[in-house]
């Protein structure tokens, strides 16, 4: 990936950051000039991230998000790397089950909670005594519209990005004024991920859409990088939705 930008002297973490909407993300920031740390569970895939955004304004750290000690080293090492990290961008999440409610397992209910909201919350203490207590910054929450609105068969996975969307409010209040704490919710992005939504019916599936398409992971980094931006400096504790107007049909039909 081509530098064009100037070094913007701001610094961002990235968690779920080697691929799909963090990797969009990670992009978007890299473009403008930030200096990035990415987080990712499998090793390899994060070392072939890095080399693409470009080892000389990215590093890598592998781990589960939902692992403390984990949680740790990647706030540890991106001030090693960068001696700050402004922007906190939590995008690591899971969606392991696919079915209604009543017949959810709650282990696995446990652990939609822990990688998809608590995990957030410890990046953000983290961050937040690191760097961003005494220096500002900013944090995006990216949430989903399933946390909005009822999303069947998904509905764990729409309780916790319902309850990150509250965290971003809770932060936002508290944080302030130093730190901005936004959310964003992205309806259906072309990613690995959500592979399984659209799989094999991709034009029926962006038929629903008044845009007509189905969303990219660059659509979600260029809102990341507005709500990081000096152009946001007056919004927090806001939840963005980018969805393609598919929130326009609802109670139609």
């Amino acid at each position: 990936m081509r530098h064009d930008a100037t070094d913007s002297g701001k610094v961002a973490l990235i968690t779920g950051g080697s691929r799909g909407i963090g990797y969009g993300v990670a992009e978007a920031l890299v473009a403008r000039g930030d200096r990035v740390c990415i987080t990712g569970r499998n090793e390899e895939a994060l070392k072939e991230a890095v080399e693409r955004l470009g080892a000389d304004r990215v590093v890598g750290v592998a781990g589960k998000a939902h692992d403390e000690a984990h949680q740790a080293v990647a706030v540890e090492r991106t001030m090693e790397a960068f001696g700050r990290v402004d922007f906190l961008i939590n995008n690591a999440g899971t969606n392991p089950v696919f079915g209604p409610l009543a017949d959810l397992d709650l282990g696995v209910a446990r652990k939609v909670y822990e990688t998809n909201v608590i995990s957030a919350l410890g990046f953000a203490q983290r961050t937040w005594h690191a760097w961003q207590k005494d220096h500002g910054g900013a944090i995006v929450n990216i949430a989903s519209i399933a946390g909005l609105a009822p999303s069947p068969f998904i509905g764990a996975y729409g309780m916790s990005k319902a309850a990150m969307i509250n965290l971003t409010v809770q932060l936002a209040h508290e944080m302030a004024p130093g730190v901005r704490v936004n959310a964003i919710a992205p309806a259906v992005v072309k990613t690995k991920f959500a592979q399984s939504l659209y799989e094999g019916r991709e034009s029926e599936a962006a038929a629903a859409y008044p845009l007509g398409r189905l969303g990219v992971p660059a659509d979600i980094g260029g809102a990341a990088a507005f709500l990081t931006s000096d152009q946001a400096e007056w919004i927090t504790g806001q939840t963005l939705v980018v969805d393609g107007g598919i929130f326009l049909n609802a109670g139609v039909g």
